[in-house]
């Protein structure tokens, strides 16, 4: 009987040294994790607003396929040192499809830019920021395509992504969304996010 014991005792301590053991390499596995994952988004985070709505708030009717369809006017800060140009993309993930519905593709704005006015033209050259360029959004169209999502699905979130790139980008006018990020790939030191909301 004594022996019976000793071994349950003996069991018993090494089955709390693997659960101690399991708990401590758990932890070590975690925390490198979650700390880079902090100073991560510290590093990247840009600051992108607009005057026309807030984050998470819903997109104002004039700047959606029921109104002007113009574009909001956007400003940012807190542009990491070595920026050479920015870039914009604004898509829809709520749309009924695999990929995201794209509704604005901008590139090669000045890194001395620090707005965009409302009502840019859905032109391929930009005069405000000068130099910068238009792609081709989901509705094959050059430039800013407004909230348009299908009556009745629900609220469609539009991501308004600004992106801080450490060179210029050699791209011509009209390219895709697609295209964009295979260019910036490698390149973006910082990335800002507004997100706006609409339905019908």
């Amino acid at each position: 009987m004594v022996r019976a014991f000793r071994r349950l005792s003996w069991v018993a301590a090494l089955g709390a040294l693997l659960v101690a053991l399991a708990i401590g390499c758990d932890r070590t596995q975690r925390t490198p994790q979650d700390t880079s994952q902090e100073e991560g988004a510290t590093m990247v985070k840009l600051i992108l607003q607009s005057e026309a709505f807030s984050q998470n708030q819903t997109v104002p009717r004039k700047h959606t396929d029921d109104g002007d369809d113009i574009s909001p006017p956007l400003t940012w800060s807190d542009l990491p040192e070595g920026t050479k140009e920015l870039a914009l993309i604004m898509d829809d993930p709520d749309a009924p499809r695999p990929e995201p519905w794209v509704h604005w593709v901008l590139y090669g704005i000045p890194a001395d830019a620090r707005s965009l006015p409302e009502g840019v033209p859905t032109s391929a050259r930009v005069s405000s920021p000068a130099g910068a360029l238009q792609g081709k959004n989901s509705f094959g169209n050059l430039g800013y395509g407004g909230p348009a999502p299908p009556r009745g699905h629900g609220v469609h979130h539009y991501h308004f992504k600004l992106y801080a790139l450490d060179l210029e980008l050699n791209l011509e006018p009209g390219a895709t969304k697609e295209a964009l990020l295979k260019a910036m790939q490698g390149h973006i030191l910082a990335q800002g996010e507004l997100v706006g909301t609409y339905q019908r």
